[in-house]
């Protein structure tokens, strides 16, 4: 097998297999695999599917053997003139150039193809890459203002907590100062109360004066009576009340030394 055997590929749309064994070749200078040439040669009027040309001739088609035997070589072009030899030879490679110059079309309009979707993608990709950076700026912008509002909201959280800090401790203070003040007043107050329920004691005789009494509260069912407030003297102490006073009385020590003012409440 020689080394032009790997260039011949079948001619047939979407195929394009590398050729070995046999092979349908057209007089349009076509080639074709022994599969696509046996199912599109086979109906008749035979159609060349590379370039639609009707092959109406019988020699229009051959299938031919790829890799000849060398008995095959031997014989082949045995007892023909040199000028039919060479004449054969110029058109068996004027199909190698045909097959050649197709193929390097084929590789250019394949290049074309995929250069115009390659430019494409990159235009797009282009075009994709720029909107990408403009929204990273967009949001690089979003994330310093961001910054600068977390910035701002830790300021004031830091500032008020300081406010709060101080507050809690003038609180803490104030109500450190209440409940002195508080225990100070409830013990002033239980002095007091002691104090007041030592004098509330009943004594008739302290300072030589009579405590003084009360009448109890009005009730519906008495008469009219206000309530009088009058005093009680001893006949020494008025000398000049006549109603109460008595001349007998005058000289007694003893009423002297009991006689005392005293306020009473009568009904």
């Amino acid at each position: 097998m020689s080394v032009c055997d790997d260039l011949l590929l079948c001619n047939f749309p979407k195929c394009r297999v590398k050729l070995s064994g046999r092979a349908w070749v057209t007089a349009c200078s076509h080639i074709f695999c022994d599969q696509h040439g046996s199912g599109e040669f086979s109906r008749s009027p035979a159609v060349c599917p590379a370039c639609n040309s009707t092959l109406s001739s019988k020699l229009d088609i051959v299938r031919t053997e790829l890799s000849p035997s060398e008995e095959h070589k031997a014989m082949m072009l045995s007892g023909l003139r040199p000028e039919i030899v060479l004449d054969i030879c110029s058109r068996a490679l004027a199909f190698w150039t045909y097959q050649i110059y197709q193929e390097r079309l084929y590789q250019e309009y394949s290049y074309s193809k995929a250069e115009g979707h390659l430019k494409q993608v990159e235009k797009l990709y282009t075009h994709q890459i720029q909107s990408k950076d403009a929204e990273m700026a967009a949001m690089k912008g979003e994330v310093n203002s961001l910054k600068k509002i977390l910035e701002e909201y830790k300021r004031k959280y830091s500032e008020l907590s300081e406010k709060l800090m101080e507050r809690n401790r003038q609180y803490n203070k104030l109500q450190g100062m209440y409940d002195g003040l508080r225990l100070r007043n409830m013990a002033v107050a239980n002095r007091e109360a002691s104090s007041n329920g030592e004098r509330a004691q009943p004594d008739l005789f302290m300072g030589n004066k009579f405590p003084v009494a009360r009448t109890p509260p009005l009730r519906s069912c008495d008469a009219d009576f206000r309530p009088q407030t009058f005093f009680c003297t001893s006949p020494f102490d008025d000398s000049g009340n006549t109603a109460f006073g008595s001349p007998g009385n005058r000289a007694d020590p003893q009423n002297m030394a009991s006689s005392r003012a005293f306020k009473v409440m009568r009904m």
